[in-house]
């Protein structure tokens, strides 16, 4: 395990191992960058050989802040290199602030790459799912159709059936899908137009894309969770 933190900082390396357990923990003073990473990585590589190895780096936050996703990009491509011949999981701990959101959603799909996702939009999803379980399990099922559709849709103030229209054989019906934009909207993800009569029209210029993010990220690390 390796901790990168800002939390760190000052502190000078540090490596504790643990044989019994199976355990190498290695601190790193500040400043962090991509080499001292992974030269602490591969120092304890030659140690655990034939073994299954799992590799934790936490938390790469500071370095995505200061050197943006092409430095992390670098740093997972360098992992990749290094524990190629090994039976191996790589964790990687990265805080979803405000300052480095969009990087983070640039860098990690939701639904493939995160296993847990601690988030303020928990409660608002339980919330969701208490007064609303009909419109949360739709969110829950098609929240990529409707990332997708908000993100290639062209109008400003689309219906459903607009949005639905950007799909590429899609899952849902407009019907469908404009159930779970509702709870979207519900979510602070995305808002409605209220200048409309007739059927809902959302208004896509206030769409909050890191917001999905984290709600996509969210229900598909929840693991039973949400569930009753």
């Amino acid at each position: 395990m390796v901790s990168a933190s800002d939390h760190t900082r000052g502190a000078a390396t540090a490596t504790q191992v643990v044989p019994d357990r199976g355990l190498a923990y290695t601190v790193l003073g500040a400043p962090v960058d991509v080499d001292r990473i992974l030269e602490a990585v591969t120092g304890h590589l030659a140690d655990a050989r034939g073994l299954e190895v799992t590799v934790i780096v936490d938390d790469i936050e500071p370095l995505l802040a200061e050197h943006g996703p092409e430095t992390v990009s670098e740093l997972l491509d360098g992992l990749r290199l290094r524990l190629d011949d090994c039976r191996s999981t790589v964790v990687i701990g990265c805080s979803f602030t405000e300052r480095t959101a969009p990087s983070a959603a640039s860098l990690f799909d939701p639904a493939d790459d995160v296993e847990r996702m601690d988030h303020a939009l928990a409660p608002a999803l339980d919330e969701l799912r208490r007064n609303d379980p009909t419109t949360f399990g739709y969110v829950r099922r098609h929240w990529a159709e409707a990332r997708a559709g908000i993100e290639r849709c062209d109008r400003n103030y689309p219906q459903a059936k607009q949005v639905h229209a950007a799909l590429s054989e899609p899952e849902t019906t407009p019907r469908t899908l404009g159930t779970a934009l509702s709870g979207l909207v519900t979510l602070g993800v995305v808002d409605t137009w209220s200048e409309t009569v007739g059927p809902t029209r959302y208004d896509l210029t206030a769409y909050r894309p890191t917001r999905m993010w984290a709600v996509g990220a969210t229900l598909a690390a929840a693991d039973g969770s949400f569930d009753d």
